[in-house]
């Protein structure tokens, strides 16, 4: 269903969908989007879990930062394919008149998850310190930003 993002937004009160008792009734859009989230969330929290883990299983050993990494690619590469689709729909979706602020910052969020993905990807085929650390880096600001781009569109239909 596509939605009309040129007219004023609407409250919850004017909102025309089949209910489900007193329930809002769950759609195709409503899926997606939460699927978008969710992928999102994973891709992003793990990273961000990862980072606050990490130097304790450094202690540890190698083998356990190594365990968990790949622990983590087992989940975290499913949920950015997941994303990546969701957000393809959502541009289908996506109501194309637009204006230019929206289409520029959506081409920025883009860019950044192209950028976050190859973060990732060469944060985990490097073994120098200092390419891993950066990649990590560079990747984890990435996605935030990702994220917060995310937000910034969804609340600007």
């Amino acid at each position: 269903m596509k939605r009309n993002r040129s007219s004023t937004p609407r409250t919850p009160s004017q909102c025309v969908r089949p209910r489900l008792g007193e329930m809002l009734a769950p759609s195709l859009d409503s899926v997606r989007i939460f699927l978008h989230i969710l992928a999102a969330g994973i891709w992003v929290g793990g990273q961000i879990v990862l980072a606050g883990v990490v130097p304790g299983l450094r202690k540890i050993g190698p083998e356990a930062t190594q365990a968990a990494a790949k622990g983590f690619a087992r989940v975290a590469w499913p949920a950015f394919v997941l994303a990546f689709v969701t957000g393809v729909w959502n541009l289908i979706e996506a109501d194309q008149t637009v204006g230019t602020g929206y289409q520029v910052t959506l081409g920025i969020k883009i860019l950044l998850v192209v950028a976050a993905g190859g973060a990732a990807a060469a944060h985990a085929a490097s073994d120098k310190k200092v390419v891993i650390a950066a990649t990590g880096a560079i990747g984890l600001v990435a996605s935030l930003v990702v994220m917060f781009l995310g937000a910034q569109l969804s609340s600007a239909v």
